[in-house]
């Protein structure tokens, strides 16, 4: 039981953006715990891509700053997870290939020599291929590491804890299913779940959106870099795992695995790649991304005091992370952040709140 406890700061969802902000606040001296009401990193962290697609050109423009420094800090908040924790969290591809429409002037384009270096085998038919520097992580060695390394730095993980209510006065009280944490500030990085109400805040437009996946083979080696065209990509795990997605589906919290939905995302695979095979034992899942209206992250102070968002990172949890947790540790000590958090701030969606 959790009983009676206290913390500077309580953080609500021990996915890795809950862990990530915890992390930094503990090297700034902070005390943290972070309540989870299931398994640490067992929604959304783990059923992503793991692709850090800075420069998707699906992405926002709004997002690009907080893309590009987060991919900036990566080296260093893999190096730290990987201290602390003892496990490796390898950078597994370092290229894209992005399917593109309208080229931009400057893109460089994937030739066919370069094709049948990086992804021998590929169909690309008519589709044009932009080569696009970025990497991809295993979000399963994240699960396995971030966890540990937020332990090691001395940070409080409950697990299979649900918080109950929120009550806020000169400090924050939160009640939980096993006891209450007396705390200096409180975080709402519930993902999917951070618009409920029943943490007695206001409350936003967050959503889930289901994804679904799987994971095919081929021999390793034979597909060097990440493959996104249109309806599919292809994620190699450098292991011969092919990681194929992903559905866009407005279901609810629904997270069932829909056998007609990953046969369809099989098919556009093949069709790219018609090496890749259907292991014995298919592994299928489906997790939800924590979407909102204009797609943009909610980062910043709550209408109640001591109370902030770090939500709804959509389709970039993982690559998020590391800028998520600077910019929200210096707002949380009252520092100007590196990022300038304006359009990301939950006030913008008072007139929804009311």
């Amino acid at each position: 039981m959790l009983g009676s406890s206290n913390a500077d700061v309580a953080i609500a969802g021990a996915g890795i953006i809950g862990l990530s902000l915890g992390l930094e606040l503990l090297e700034r001296g902070v005390s943290v715990m972070v309540i989870e009401r299931h398994r640490a990193m067992s929604s959304a962290s783990s059923a992503a891509g793991g692709m850090l697609a800075v420069h998707d050109p699906q992405n926002p423009p709004e997002l690009m700053p907080l893309a590009i420094c987060s991919g900036a800090l990566y080296p260093e908040y893999l190096e730290r997870i990987e201290r602390l924790s003892g496990l490796a969290v390898p950078v597994r591809t370092h290229w894209a290939m992005q399917h593109v429409t309208s080229p931009r002037p400057d893109a460089k384009i994937a030739g066919a020599k370069e094709i049948a270096e990086f992804v021998p085998g590929l169909r690309p038919g008519e589709h044009v291929f932009e080569w696009l520097e970025e990497g991809s992580v295993d979000p399963a060695d994240l699960c396995r590491a971030l966890p540990k390394a937020f332990v090691a730095a001395g940070g409080t993980l409950i697990e299979s804890t649900e918080v109950r209510r929120v009550e806020f006065t000169d400090s924050v009280r939160v009640t939980t299913s096993a006891g209450h944490v007396d705390a200096g500030d409180f975080v709402n990085c519930c993902g999917s779940w951070a618009g409920e109400p029943v943490l007695g805040l206001e409350k936003l437009p967050v959503e889930p959106v289901k994804g679904q996946m799987a994971n095919l083979r081929c021999a390793s080696g034979r597909l060097r870099c990440v493959v996104r065209a249109p309806g599919v990509y292809l994620i190699p795990r450098g292991d011969g795992r092919v990681t194929v997605g992903a559905t866009l589906e407005r279901a609810g919290f629904d997270e069932t695995v829909q056998e007609p939905v990953i046969r369809n995302l099989i098919d556009a695979a093949r069709d790219l790649l018609p090496e890749l095979e259907i292991p014995l034992q298919l592994q299928a899942w489906a997790g939800l991304r924590p979407g909102t209206p204009d797609l943009l992250p909610v980062l910043g102070a709550a209408e109640k005091r001591h109370c902030w968002y770090a939500t709804g990172h959509y389709r970039d949890g993982i690559l998020l992370a590391p800028v998520t947790a600077r910019v929200m540790a210096q707002t949380i000590m009252g520092e100007r952040p590196d990022v300038p958090l304006g359009a990301y701030s939950p006030a913008r969606f008072a007139a929804v709140h009311r």
